[in-house]
């Protein structure tokens, strides 16, 4: 029998409720996919982070993520989480730790202020695809419950990724963002088509100086109908946005933060930092705070 010490987390807000909650198990030593996956089922948070003990010097420990449906390579809310629960067991000062994802491995900061903690993720190599042809945008419009003279026309439909890819639609009004009610049952359908579980519908409709975006996502694919304030949706957000100079700027890096959660009153805020090389992304990192729900034991 073992005591697996388990974490709830609400991610990039200080207010219990908020944000984005993800489960940690810090002591996941000893188990099983199918034990995570039915832990990750039982927690029935988007997404359950797994840390384990290092097995090699090259790294401080491994990460694995699963949602109630299947493990997924990287998750921006549950890496939060994870490290902020991490430093708190460890009673952490501030340091940098490398962690094994499934997407390599990345250093993760954590940040320590009086008796509380930041985390900055480092977030993986940034991929930007193609735009989509004419049909496939009409399906995923249709199924967004949008309409074209709903979009950003700067903005193309387009999979961007740190690790874990998400289609990025820029649409002109936040009132139309708070009010989607997609088709989910169609949206699963279209993953499988184009090979992407998440879709990012965002806007720079804000009333915020401090806030540049506001977004909404949907991965019903993978068992998340509406995440709440996504990290692998909004660090891409800012290489989609640099990449296609729908943003501009003169500087080697570009800042800002993005909103999420407004329509299902989990609200939080992701900060976005894209450092810049010729014009492109060559860094994204994501800073969030975190807020313990609850702290327990299961015993397996």
């Amino acid at each position: 029998m073992k005591k697996l010490i388990v974490y709830q987390i609400d991610s990039f807000t200080k207010e219990k409720f908020k944000g984005n909650p993800a489960g940690v198990v810090v002591n996941a030593d000893g188990l099983n996919d199918c034990e995570m996956q039915m832990i990750a089922r039982e927690l029935n948070n988007s997404e359950t982070a797994f840390l384990f003990q290092s097995d090699s010097a090259d790294y401080d420990g491994v990460i694995r993520y699963f949602t109630p449906k299947s493990e997924v390579p990287i998750c921006g809310h549950a890496t939060i989480a994870a490290m902020y629960a991490k430093a708190l067991e460890g009673n952490l000062n501030s340091c940098v730790l490398k962690m094994k994802t499934n997407v390599g491995v990345l250093p993760f900061e954590i940040i320590k202020n009086n008796s509380d903690y930041q985390v900055i993720m480092t977030q993986g190599e940034f991929t930007l695809s193609n735009t989509f042809d004419e049909a496939t945008s009409e399906r995923m419009i249709k199924a967004l419950g949008l309409e074209a003279n709903d979009l950003n026309k700067n903005c193309p439909i387009q999979i961007a990724s740190t690790g874990h890819s998400k289609v990025m639609i820029g649409i002109n009004c936040r009132e139309k963002l708070n009010m989607l009610t997609p088709n989910l049952n169609d949206l699963a359908n279209l993953s499988t088509d184009i090979k992407c579980n998440g879709y990012f519908v965002f806007t720079f409709d804000s009333d915020d100086k401090d806030v540049l975006t506001y977004g909404r996502m949907f991965a019903p694919a993978i068992g998340i109908n509406e995440d709440p304030v996504t990290g692998n949706a909004n660090g891409p957000l800012g290489g989609y946005l640099i990449q296609n100079k729908i943003i501009e700027t003169t500087d080697d890096c570009f800042e800002f933060n993005g909103r999420q959660g407004e329509a299902i009153n989990r609200l939080g805020v992701v900060n976005v930092r894209v450092k810049i090389e010729d014009n492109k992304p060559s860094l994204i990192q994501i800073k969030g705070d975190a807020v313990v729900v609850f702290k327990t034991e299961i015993t397996v």
